[in-house]
């Protein structure tokens, strides 16, 4: 289909950067916007609550500064997640900030309500939605959401396990709007690729947590670029709902990933209590989806933006036989 204005005149590559839970904050998010690709970052990631203001005005401040000294190559939309489970006590309080700063595009997880969607469409705001199969997505469409995130097997964090490509196929037999994929996509090539499955915008995470930008520890970085997708393990235990996760930082937590108990998907909850070595999901279990075996040094957001860019034209001349 065709983008939507704010992001076919303003980006440089279909790609919206993932909401990574701890990892992505503000430098981050401006970086990649500045270079053309949609930043986004989870709401909850600015704690306590108050703090959210604060990120909000940073970024937009920011993205206006560049915009009027460079208006030649205005930056990318920004985008904020919100959780949209029951668990999520701040929801409201959230919203109430994405309307007062105007945020252009808001990401639904975890639950596709009709209040928060015509909540961001009283300002003219956009609605993305993750799903993992095609009920959800017709649900959601159902409901008035503007894009529909793809998330197939391999991505980050929270995931599916079902194909990119049958994922895709399904979707586009009935949904002619904006549709995101994720799932593995860490090159200009699986960019590209995404484009020929039938999507519109890649929407890629992983990739970006060995960047200089994210709020990720040394270790937690070195480890994506030494690791690969055979050290990816799938498990509902640390959440409730199954996501993906390094290997090496589960059995740093002292926890064998080959036998990991299966969790009570009913009681989903952002951390794993465990006294005798105080382990906390996201900080100390990594998520991490299976692309980053692309993944080869730390670099600067704009070195990342730049590799993905060069790569994703190659690849196109390649196909054109240039």
């Amino acid at each position: 289909m065709t983008l939507p204005i704010s992001l076919s005149d303003n980006i440089s590559l279909p790609v919206v950067a993932a909401p990574m839970f701890i990892l992505s904050n503000p430098d981050l998010v401006i970086a990649q916007c500045k270079m053309g690709i949609v930043g986004s970052f989870p709401a909850l990631n600015a704690r306590p609550a108050e703090e959210l203001e604060v990120w909000l005005e940073k970024i937009s401040s920011a993205l206006e500064k560049h915009n009027a000294s460079d208006p030649q190559r205005r930056a990318a939309p920004f985008a904020v997640n919100q959780i949209v489970h029951s668990s999520n006590d701040r929801l409201e309080h959230d919203l109430a900030l994405c309307v007062k700063y105007k945020v252009p595009i808001v990401i639904t997880s975890l639950g596709c309500k009709q209040f928060v969607i015509d909540t961001i469409h009283s300002y003219g705001g956009l609605v993305f939605h993750d799903v993992i199969n095609n009920d959800f997505a017709k649900k959601a469409v159902s409901k008035g959401v503007d894009g529909l995130i793809a998330v197939a097997a391999g991505a980050g964090g929270h995931a599916g396990t079902t194909s990119p490509f049958a994922l895709i196929q399904e979707i586009r037999e009935w949904f002619d709007g904006l549709l995101l994929l994720s799932g593995s996509i860490a090159t200009g090539n699986s960019i590209l690729a995404a484009q020929a499955m039938g999507a519109d915008m890649a929407y890629m995470g992983s990739t970006f947590i060995a960047t200089k930008e994210a709020n990720a520890t040394n270790e937690y970085k070195q480890a994506v670029i030494d690791h690969s997708s055979s050290d990816i393990i799938y498990t509902n235990l640390f959440s409730g709902i199954h996501a993906n996760y390094l290997g090496p930082s589960i059995e740093a937590a002292g926890l064998n990933p080959k036998d990991l108990p299966e969790s009570d998907p009913s009681k989903m909850n952002f951390g794993v209590d465990n006294k005798a070595t105080s382990v906390k999901v996201w900080r100390d279990i990594w998520a991490c989806g299976h692309g980053i075996g692309a993944v080869k040094e730390l670099l600067s957001t704009e070195d990342v933006i730049s590799r993905l860019e060069h790569e994703y034209y190659v690849a196109q001349d390649r196909l054109l036989g240039k």
